[in-house]
This record gives C-alpha cells, sequence and structure tokens, in this order.
C-alpha cells in the first residue's frame, strides 16, 4: 500500500497543548476507525504552522474523506518515493 505525506495548514500548530494534541488524535483515531483497514495513520510531525502526517492509503481519496470528516485540512498529499537515512550513506 503506498505510504504517503500529507500536508496541513494549520497556523499555531507548534503551539498546541498536550491536550489539543491528545483531542485531535483521538479525533483521528475514531474517522480511521470507521472509514476501515485500508488507511493508516503512521505518526505525524508538528512545526510552527503544519502538521506532516505519514498515512498508508491506496488512494488519495480516502486521505482527502478523512480530512473532510475529521476536520482536517489536507493541502497536499504527496507519495513516498524513497527513504534515506544516515545508512544510505554507508558503502
Amino acid at each position: 500500500m503506498p505510504k504517503l505525506v500529507i500536508e496541513r495548514d494549520i497556523p499555531g500548530a507548534g503551539d498546541l497543548t498536550g491536550d489539543q494534541l491528545r483531542d485531535i488524535s483521538q479525533a483521528s483515531c475514531r474517522v480511521l476507525a470507521r472509514l476501515g483497514y485500508e488507511i493508516q495513520w503512521i505518526q505525524s510531525y508538528v512545526t510552527g504552522d503544519k502538521i506532516y502526517c505519514i498515512y498508508r492509503s491506496p488512494t488519495d481519496a480516502l486521505i482527502r474523506q478523512h480530512g473532510e470528516l475529521g476536520g482536517f485540512p489536507v493541502n497536499r498529499i504527496s507519495a513516498v518515493r524513497s527513504v534515506i537515512d544516515p545508512t544510505t550513506a554507508e558503502l
């Protein structure tokens, strides 16, 4: 199943409290339970004004449906083509 990076523009995301992040996470999990096993949330990275989410999903449409049902913006969906890290540099 494709791995995707979802970019969400959320002004002030970096200032969200732990309770707010928990509430957002719980809302996402409730929507995921409704949508079924085809879509999987792996993890998210919170920055100043954005949240970058890593998902597995067979289609962009399912990602957009998750966003609509949960009230989460979906500003960009990008397919992961490769993953690199420091071990990639090893011979």
